[in-house]
């Protein structure tokens, strides 16, 4: 299995903002440098376990949604993993995106 290291970074780096937590104070509880927590946050550098969980437990966030975006305890996870991916996309590609869901989302249900 791997990983997309970029999209871990941006979760953490959701995460870490959405707790006011600034990349110094971060680097700080974690006992190194904010370049460090720069590459992590840009997908530049590999976390390892031990650091994933080191952040985990100072942001307040599972393991399992930094990894894959997905969080057994949010009914919507797989909505968001969507989201996430869709912001990434260039116009030509959400349109193409649209074409194939549309039927899909259509089949089956009722018309009203």
């Amino acid at each position: 299995m791997s990983f997309d290291y970029s999209l871990i970074g941006r979760r953490i780096k959701q995460a870490r903002e959405e707790h006011g937590i600034t990349q110094e104070i971060l680097a700080e509880k974690l006992d190194v440098s904010n370049a460090y927590i720069s590459k992590i946050e840009r997908g530049k550098t590999p976390i390892n376990l031990d650091r994933l969980s080191q952040i985990c437990v100072v942001l307040e966030e599972s393991p399992e949604y930094i990894l894959s975006g997905t969080n057994k305890l949010s009914n919507d996870y797989l909505r968001n993993e969507i989201i996430e991916m869709l912001e990434e996309c260039p116009p030509e590609k959400i349109k193409l995106i649209m074409q194939v869901i549309k039927p899909i989302i259509e089949f089956n249900s009722p018309k009203g």
